[in-house]
């Protein structure tokens, strides 16, 4: 499809409802969309490899053993940014004792940033089986691990490279901070987001990929990522004033338009306001840019 087929009233009711909302990325995962997606799915994939930890077999294979599955329990599980409801499996014996989720265990500490940095780009396999057992936080065996990290590491992959839409009318481009153990120390890292609303006006996340450092050849490696699984164009790109964007744009996706995030301009103008200031300078700023071609 040509950038002419997108009705340009639907993108810039796209761009009014976000800039009326104050969107922030960072906000989206506390609203509960994807961070309870894959916190859910990723939670019942370890669960499952416990459970055939446990009997000896897995889900689909025979086995001679009298215990067996004997279907699923609900179980409200409270993390840092809501609460998910998780599947549990149960045995007949009733003798299953997950490691990850405890019985009468309503939290786990520090899942969110675990499942974040889990689904980010560039972990290696022993990143991940590291982050598998700072997870568990309890010791277990290394099969059982090794188990756990083979289950979930397909379920990753498969998110990572799922199948996008050809045309986004716009693509939401930044990132937030997660806590990570690296070399023996915790460190914050950046985890950078790719937020999409395609032609319906449905809010997706792209991507997630994590990197030391940003820069023209960051983000080109992960445009053409997006273009190979799909996209084959944007109509605006969305960003702060992130360093190599630009160019990276400019070379996969030539026409497409690169607007500054206005929430960030906003945002970056405040900072020169006093406090008390600030609900009126924002009230001042809405006409010039809801304006159309700079006529208020």
């Amino acid at each position: 499809m040509k950038k002419k087929d997108i009705p340009k009233d639907k993108i810039s009711k796209a761009i009014e409802v976000l800039i009326d909302s104050g969107v922030d990325l960072s906000t989206l995962f506390d609203q509960g969309g994807l961070l309870k997606q894959l916190s859910k799915r990723l939670v019942e994939k370890a669960l499952e490899s416990e459970m055939d930890s446990h009997l000896g077999y897995t889900k689909y294979s025979r086995s001679g053993s009298e215990n067996s599955r004997n279907g699923l329990s609900s179980k409200r599980v409270i993390t840092d940014n809501g609460v998910i409801s998780i599947e549990v499996r149960r045995d007949r014996s009733s003798s299953f004792e997950p490691v990850l989720l405890p019985k009468r265990q309503p939290r786990i500490p520090g899942l969110d940033d675990k499942i974040l940095s889990l689904y980010a780009k560039a972990m290696s396999l022993s990143d991940i089986q590291l982050q598998i057992q700072e997870l568990y936080g309890a010791e277990v065996s290394e099969s059982l691990i090794s188990n756990i990290t083979d289950s979930v590491i397909e379920d990753v992959k498969i998110w990572q490279n799922r199948p996008l839409e050809s045309v986004y009318p716009i693509v939401f481009f930044d990132c937030f901070v997660v806590k990570v153990r690296q070399d023996k120390r915790i460190m914050n890292k950046s985890v950078y987001v790719a937020l999409g609303i395609d032609r319906l006006g449905i809010k997706d996340v792209l991507g997630l990929c994590m990197s030391e450092n940003e820069g023209s050849k960051f983000w080109l490696g992960n445009l053409t990522e997006l273009k190979n699984r799909g996209m084959q164009d944007m109509l605006i790109a969305c960003t702060d004033n992130l360093s190599g964007m630009s160019e990276a744009i400019g070379a996969v996706y030539p026409k497409t338009d690169h607007q500054l995030c206005i929430v960030h301009q906003i945002r970056n103008s405040l900072k020169y306001v006093s406090y008390k200031d600030r609900k009126a300078l924002s009230a001042d700023l809405k006409p010039i840019y809801t304006s159309v071609n700079g006529v208020i």
